[in-house]
């Protein structure tokens, strides 16, 4: 058990200060990077979807969405069928960064693994879920049956 949890710090800790030296360098806050990649991958979305696709509370994302509005890369506009929905949205100055340099979270992500095999990638991807189904509390697929 200390085992795992001493490189589960290590492993965050190492996460965290690669996506802070990455896009500190293109002055985005990870939770920013992660807001506009989702942006640019699914396009335009309301806030609530938003915040439910980076695991964030709506008030947290909507502060971040006020950066994002005010650095220029993201918009709000209302909805035509139903004006209390407010969707969020790229910008063109976003796309423009994005194509000179690697602001999505899953590109860069993927850089970071290039190191390993497919094999070792698959070990990893197989690890975080079981350790994901540990904390969510489901049961392992692999358990024995009770006769």
């Amino acid at each position: 058990m200390d085992r795992i949890l001493m490189n589960y710090l290590q492993v965050s800790q190492h996460l965290s200060q690669q996506f802070r030296d990455h896009f500190g360098k293109l002055d985005l806050t990870f939770p920013q990077a992660l807001a506009l990649s989702v942006l640019g991958a699914e396009g335009p979305m309301p806030i609530s979807k938003l915040a439910e696709k980076t695991g964030s509370a709506n008030s947290t994302i909507s502060g971040i969405v006020d950066r994002l509005e005010r650095l220029g890369l993201a918009k709000r506009t209302r909805s035509e069928v139903d004006h209390r929905v407010i969707y969020v949205e790229g910008t063109d100055r976003y796309q423009a960064l994005k194509d000179r340099a690697k602001t999505g979270v899953s590109e860069y992500f993927s850089g970071l693994l290039d190191s390993l095999t497919a094999e070792e990638r698959e070990q990893v991807a197989n690890s975080l879920e079981l350790l994901d189904r540990a904390l969510t509390g489901e049961k392992e697929l692999h358990k024995p049956e009770q006769v």
